[in-house]
């Protein structure tokens, strides 16, 4: 049965070998998944829980150039990063959008105003002049003016600089529907218990359904780990070796919205000189983050702790004009893990390199440890290039960076969405702003919204008085987007997890809508029951 039916089976992953077994469904394995099946490689995704549902949603929501990284003299990241930044606006320009920046600097603050200037003048070098709008240097007066939220007192100047915002779950998620589209097969919550071994080599995996219970086993040439922090557990499954990762914990908040404009603020923390950033981000709010403490502990409970939140609230209050935001505003928050490779003897966790690495174990399984989102792409064409060549050669080259992903059909976005807006609201006889937010959600595939709307007009109503989630979303979402819970649908294929409310007030519409088009009434509770425990806190 189709894998992105509501119903599935999965005895016939067993009656044939894949080419390839892709562990996790992250950003790194999703994107593996895509390249090799654009390539005509047959390959297996499972994922065992829900695509994106580890570090790849809990990331600070940017696809930047890495402008810190420029500290570390690390020129040749920041050159890539650059590079992919503009593929991925135009691969899926409705995710990935021109973002502003401020960067102000204070008396006294590590990073002087003269720094900051020939940082960001090295950055637009490396971005070969092609970024959204070279930098420009604003002095105290102007900078305030542009954006009076700031903190006057010791203010030096303001840097105004330009990278990109990006809804990390859906690119992800994207990601995922492109591998499929192009001949892979992929399952969500399908765990992987174990590995299996002929001649001593990796040549499958035993897995277990995490809803059904059921257990199979699915045979492979060559089996790849891309299970991001998980990635030493997975490794354990073959053989015993030293840690190969040095996880850091990444946590986030969510407040009322901190600043005037529609600027992000790239700041410097007091108690560490660490750089953090202030995101306008959805309905009102602003995405304040992130941390880097180093985490030993199982990546399944990796949380929010209160001293990075009160650091966070500290840290972004040092800047601003008025009060620090409260401990009680606090919207949302969430942590994720950074699966950095453990080989630098560094004592502080925000200095080891984001650099990506590729492990072969005994047994011929590949790992990939490391990475930035940003560069996502990148890595997985040259896991995929080294996977062709294991199997022998022969497939197609990689086409990532010109194949749009599958809502990222749309060149211009401003354009297209000009172009369309009238046309969808025509036919569905939805409002204009509803329309605006479909097509900044799906991009070219928000017509097949209005198609599904077109064959159950139902779908309309909202999930829940005044909420603004449509139960066409989430029928979407189910039908199409392999949503299987609602911490899927508001967590993953929407954001209202993070919003004001955290999805609470819509559960239980979104649970009963699951369960129909699932024909899965007996999960309905419980599935309630596992949200709100989730997010009663943030």
């Amino acid at each position: 049965m189709d894998s992105l039916s509501p119903q599935r089976e999965l005895a016939p992953l067993s009656s044939r070998r894949h080419d390839v077994l892709i562990i996790g469904g992250g950003i790194n394995g999703a994107g593996l998944a895509r390249d090799l099946a654009l390539r005509g490689i047959g390959v297996l995704l499972v994922e065992q829980g829900d695509f994106g549902s580890g570090t790849s949603s809990a990331s600070t929501k940017l696809i930047h150039g890495g402008l810190r990284y420029l500290e570390r003299f690390d020129l040749r990241l920041v050159f890539e990063s650059c590079r992919e930044r503009r593929v991925l606006q135009r691969i899926a320009p409705h995710l990935v959008r021109p973002l502003p920046f401020f960067i102000p600097v204070y008396a006294g603050d590590s990073r002087p105003l003269w720094m900051v200037r020939a940082g960001l003048t090295l950055y637009d070098l490396l971005a070969l002049f092609r970024n959204t709008h070279a930098h420009r240097m604003l002095k105290p007066a102007a900078g305030l003016a542009a954006e009076p939220a700031l903190r006057a007192e010791g203010l030096r100047g303001v840097a105004h600089y330009w990278d990109c915002s990006m809804d990390d779950a859906r690119l992800c998620l994207e990601n995922v529907l492109a591998a499929r589209a192009a001949g892979a097969v992929v399952h969500n919550y399908l765990q992987v218990t174990g590995l299996l071994r002929r001649q001593g080599k990796i040549c499958g995996a035993h897995l277990v359904d995490s809803e059904s219970g059921q257990e199979l086993e699915v045979a492979a040439r060559l089996v790849v780990n891309a299970s991001g922090p998980w990635l030493d557990q997975v490794c354990a499954l073959e053989e015993a070796a030293p840690a190969r990762l040095r996880p850091t914990r990444g946590t986030h908040i969510l407040v009322p919205r901190l600043n005037h404009g529609n600027e992000a603020l790239y700041l410097t923390a007091g108690q560490d000189q660490r750089l953090f950033f202030a995101i306008p981000w959805g309905r009102g709010l602003s995405l304040v983050g992130t941390t880097d403490i180093d985490f030993s502990g199982d990546p399944d409970t990796v949380a929010p702790t209160e001293e990075e939140i009160d650091y966070l609230l500290a840290e972004v209050g040092r800047h601003l004009r008025g009060r620090a935001p409260l401990r009680s505003e606090v919207v949302a928050a969430f942590a994720g893990l950074r699966p950095l490779v453990a080989e630098e003897a560094t004592r502080w966790a925000s200095r080891v390199s984001r650099e990506h690495r590729i492990f072969t174990s005994s047994g011929g399984m590949l790992s990939i440890g490391g990475g930035k989102y940003t560069t996502y792409r990148g890595v997985a064409a040259e896991v995929a290039d080294r996977v062709s060549a294991l199997l022998g050669g022969g497939y197609g080259r990689c086409l990532t960076a010109k194949v749009p992903l599958p809502g990222g059909a749309t060149g211009d976005f401003g354009a297209y969405l000009r172009r369309s807006l009238p046309d969808l609201v025509g036919r569905s006889g939805l409002s204009a702003a509803v329309i605006t937010r479909l097509l900044n959600r799906y991009g070219s595939r928000a017509g097949r919204l209005i198609e599904l709307l077109g064959r159950e007009p139902q779908l309309a109503a909202p999930v829940a008085p005044g909420s603004p989630l449509l139960a066409l979303e989430v029928a979407f979402a189910c039908d199409e987007e392999l949503a299987r819970t609602p911490d899927d649908v508001l967590r993953r294929r929407t954001p209202l997890a993070l919003e004001k409310g955290r999805g609470l007030a819509e559960v239980e519409g979104v649970a009963i809508l699951l369960a129909e088009r699932r024909g899965r009434p007996e999960s309905r509770q419980g599935w309630i029951e596992a949200y709100r425990r989730k997010y009663a806190r943030y």
